[in-house]
């Protein structure tokens, strides 16, 4: 992979990085309650399904945040761009859809079958 691709590649993955981090920083829905029991049953379990999905939207920021920074490594040891399970070459078209993707779409496509 070119150069220039690479550099490209990791202002696109540093950018994603820092939009995560700084959205990630807001404050939360359950920071913001003076009291978590508020309200009737009803109002306490809509409540509750709130700081869940709040939850689940944590972690799946922090694996994508794994993702990016495994990219920007194989960025900075030459092996991005190819695929961790067959070796091959990821495509350019896949890498700029989902540039921190570490398989090529016929072994993601294996993967999820």
């Amino acid at each position: 992979m070119k150069k220039v691709d690479l550099k490209r590649f990791r202002t696109i993955l540093e950018t994603k990085m820092d939009a995560i981090l700084h959205s990630s920083g807001k404050e939360t829905y359950w920071e913001n309650m003076e009291s978590t029991r508020r309200g009737d049953f009803v109002d306490q379990a809509s409540d509750d399904n709130e700081v869940h999905v709040n939850i689940r939207l944590r972690q799946t920021d922090a694996k994508l945040l794994r993702a990016i920074e495994a990219a920007i490594s194989r960025i900075e040891n030459g092996s991005f761009g190819i695929c961790t399970m067959c070796e091959g070459e990821i495509s350019l078209a896949r890498l700029n859809a989902v540039p921190w993707t570490s398989v090529c779409i016929n072994c993601k496509e294996k993967k999820t079958a």
